[in-house]
């Protein structure tokens, strides 16, 4: 094995990993509700597009705190934390359609958003301890069940407020407590922190002193990433509306693509346990750029069918890079954890506003080409992404 997950003792235990990854579903509905919920905001809260939409930052801003969640989950047992993070992010968001006003908007998203980080710095660590030698399978599961939460999140909401209206919103929550409180009573088999890692000298400089093999390469892997990620997800139906196709077919086309990533996700982190992780990376980033100017330069029923097999390959690295930042330190799985996250979202939104404007200069054709050439130069930096200890070879 090139340079894969080193074996963990243990094995992989399909329930439990299946109950985390169940948990990621729950609580990314929840979230999800937010896009289709802001026309309705604008219009009772009489908000203006710049106060809509920054809403989306009072949910999203808190995955800055990511590292230090994850720091202190790798020298206290969270494990509850985790637990409730699915009802309390189901109260904030099903309250969130009678907000009396921006403020009140603005509050329900912070404590959601505090509550989304908690769970995405600490619950793949979880998983991760409970995968044994198979690692990127458990990330596929993580990433698997996120994935459905956010194709299921908006049907709840706009189905439960269609109808039943605005005011029966809160009920929906109920599904987030009831997730919870089966956590809770799962959560006592997790395994804890200190009955498999040493805690002595955890400090925050150390473990990031520790990672710093990890973070040069994995910081150029996200950035050069997340322009292919921009393009296939953010700007896809912009996209193919200025390439004449619908408006129900550029709204597939999205459902398309994130289905076959669902797959993706699953199958990419368990491949990469057996052939590699440096091996899927470079070869989702080489993959999913040549797809992106194959949808660029076909048309019509050609450019259809590359949506599935883009969505499927670009996806399929997430869990992968997941299982990457685990491995370099196993003693500080929730740090590494949130150091990548945080990452991500920062990177990820400023490149989003960058491959938009550079859409509005040069329009989507030459920026979809520009998004995978970036997408290639991404592979020196997955190439670089450390093996994990103790491993032979």
């Amino acid at each position: 094995m090139e340079d894969g997950g080193h074996r963990q003792s243990g094995r992989f235990r399909t329930a439990a990993v299946a109950v985390v990854g169940s948990a990621h579903l729950v609580h990314d509905t929840y979230t999800a509700f937010l896009p289709p919920l802001i026309p309705e905001l604008m219009r009772r809260l009489a908000l203006s597009r710049a106060e809509a939409g920054s809403l989306t930052v009072f949910l999203q801003a808190p995955s800055l705190l990511q590292p230090l969640i994850g720091h202190l989950g790798d020298r206290r047992d969270l494990r509850w934390l985790v637990a409730a993070a699915p009802g309390l992010t189901a109260l904030a968001m099903a309250w969130l359609p009678l907000a009396p006003g921006f403020p009140a908007a603005a509050a329900l998203l912070l404590v959601a958003g505090l509550s989304s980080a908690a769970l995405h710095a600490l619950a793949p660590p979880i998983a991760g301890r409970m995968s044994g030698p198979a690692l990127g399978r458990g990330m596929g599961f993580w990433m698997v069940g996120g994935e459905l939460g956010r194709a299921v999140g908006p049907a709840v909401i706009v189905s439960g407020i269609s109808l039943f209206g605005s005011r029966s919103s809160p009920w929906l929550a109920l599904g987030g407590v009831l997730a919870s409180i089966i956590l809770f009573f799962r959560a006592r088999r997790w395994p804890r922190v200190e009955e498999e890692e040493d805690r002595r000298g955890l400090g925050l400089a150390e473990g990031l002193r520790r990672l710093a093999p990890l973070l040069g390469p994995l910081a150029g892997l996200v950035f050069f990433r997340a322009f292919l990620l921009a393009a296939v997800t953010t700007y896809l139906p912009l996209f193919l509306r200025e390439r004449g196709a619908g408006l129900w077919l550029s709204g597939a086309a999205l459902t398309i693509l994130e289905a076959a990533g669902v797959l993706g996700a699953l199958l990419g982190g368990s491949v990469s346990d057996r052939v590699g992780r440096r091996r899927i990376l470079a070869g989702s980033l080489a993959g999913a750029s040549v797809l992106l100017v194959a949808l660029s330069e076909f048309s019509g029923a050609a450019r259809l069918a590359v949506l599935p097999a883009l969505g499927f390959v670009a996806l399929a690295a997430t869990p992968v890079v997941m299982a990457v930042s685990q491995e370099v330190d196993p003693s500080r799985r929730s740090l590494a954890n949130g150091v990548y996250m945080a990452l991500s979202f920062t990177i990820r939104s400023l490149v989003v506003v960058a491959v938009g404007a550079l859409a509005d200069r040069f329009g989507m054709g030459p920026t979809y080409l520009g998004c995978a050439a970036a997408g290639l130069c991404g592979i020196p930096f997955a190439l670089l992404l450390p093996r994990p200890p103790r491993q032979s070879g």
